[in-house]
């Protein structure tokens, strides 16, 4: 092969190869569907997630959770401030809806860990989890009585 040849062939396939990269960069990376928004606002995370035992309003007054064995109503959440010497406990609420309620020995949780739920079942991270908290947590002490 003469040294003509072989380097229009060189040249060919630069040429070629810098056509592949322009083109590639032209080319748009597949669109990902955005996932819906997750709701954060506290009204909206009591209604969907506790208003079905505490109630709408709060006061305790929901049914009890289908097939539970517990048979106390859910505690008057628009209490909580008065319950405790007229200040919202606001990291006590925070304890609770992160990690659950301290049961006594032997005894299930009645209420559930939402920070673990609001985790697994949204696929958030611990920075949106923290959020939600925060914004149920505001809700809460909205709806205490005065």
């Amino acid at each position: 092969m003469s040294s003509h040849a072989i380097r229009n062939a060189v040249t060919s396939w630069v040429l070629l190869g810098l056509a592949s990269c322009a083109w590639a960069g032209q080319q748009k990376p597949p669109t990902q569907k955005k996932a819906p928004p997750v709701r954060t606002s506290g009204a909206e995370l009591y209604k969907q997630n506790c208003a079905v035992c505490h109630g709408n309003d709060g006061k305790g007054n929901g049914p009890p959770p289908a097939n539970s064995p517990f048979t106390e109503p859910a505690p008057d959440l628009t209490t909580l401030a008065h319950r405790h010497e007229g200040q919202f406990p606001e990291a006590y609420v925070k304890g609770v809806l992160q990690s659950g309620v301290k049961m006594a020995e032997h005894g299930p949780a009645e209420m559930p860990v939402w920070g673990t739920l609001f985790k697994v079942i949204t696929k958030s991270d611990d920075k949106q989890v923290a959020l939600r908290i925060t914004n149920l947590i505001n809700y809460l002490k909205s709806m205490q009585v005065k």
